[in-house]
C-alpha cells in the first residue's frame, strides 16, 4: 500500500521531465566530481576531513555567538547551547589541526553512515518506483557495499578510503540522476 502512495504519478512524471535536463547536467557533474575524488583519493580524503572540520568550527562560533546573545540569562539553555557551541569549536579545531588522524574516527563513521543510507536507499528504490527505479536500487547496494568495506578495512585503509568512496558513491549517484532523466525525457516524447 505504502510503495504504491509513493509511486510517480503522471503529473510528477511530467514535471520530472521537464526538469531533464537540469537533472541531466546535475548527474554529470556528481560523476565528474567523482572520477575527481577517486583519482586523487588521500588529497580528497584530506580535504574532506579539513572542510568538515572548518564547518564544525564556524558552526560552533554561530552557536557561541548565540548562546551569548539570546541564551545569556535564559539558564535553562544557556548552558546545553554553550557545551554545544564548545563541542563543535573542539571537533572543529581537533580536524582542521590534524586531518590525518581525524580521518580515522571519520572513516569509521563513514562505514556507519554508508551502511545506514545504503539500506534506505534499497528501501526507497523498492518503494518509490522513480524512472528506471533499478539504477537506485543499484545505488543502495553500492553504497551498502561501500559501507561494508569500509567498516571491515579500519583503521588500515583510512587515509585514501573516505576519498576513494565518497567519489564511488558521488559517482553512481550522478550515474542514477543521468539514467533517470534521460528515462523520463523518453516517456516525454
Amino acid at each position: 500500500m505504502l510503495s504504491q502512495l509513493l509511486r510517480f504519478d503522471p503529473e510528477h512524471m511530467h514535471e520530472f521531465g521537464k526538469n531533464a535536463n537540469r537533472f541531466m547536467l546535475w548527474g554529470v557533474v556528481l560523476m565528474i566530481l567523482g572520477v575527481l575524488a577517486v583519482s586523487f583519493a588521500t588529497f580528497s580524503t584530506i580535504i574532506t576531513v579539513a572542510l568538515l572540520g572548518f564547518f564544525l568550527f564556524v558552526s560552533g562560533l554561530i552557536t557561541l555567538a548565540d548562546t551569548f546573545s539570546f541564551w545569556w540569562r535564559k539558564w535553562s539553555g544557556f548552558f546545553a547551547h554553550l557545551f554545544f557551541a564548545l563541542l563543535y569549536i573542539g571537533v572543529g579545531l581537533m580536524l582542521l589541526n590534524n586531518p590525518i588522524e581525524g580521518s580515522f574516527s571519520i572513516a569509521l563513521l563513514l562505514g556507519f553512515f554508508y551502511i545506514f543510507i545504503g539500506a534506505s536507499r534499497i528501501g526507497y528504490a523498492a518503494m518509490v518506483k522513480t524512472p528506471k527505479w533499478g539504477w537506485n536500487l543499484f545505488n543502495g547496494i553500492i553504497a551498502l557495499t561501500l559501507g561494508c568495506m569500509i567498516t571491515f578495512s579500519w583503521p588500515e585503509s583510512s587515509l585514501f578510503i573516505i576519498g576513494l568512496f565518497v567519489g564511488i558513491d558521488l559517482f553512481f549517484t550522478g550515474w542514477a540522476y543521468f539514467m533517470a532523466a534521460l528515462a523520463a525525457k523518453n516517456l516525454l516524447k
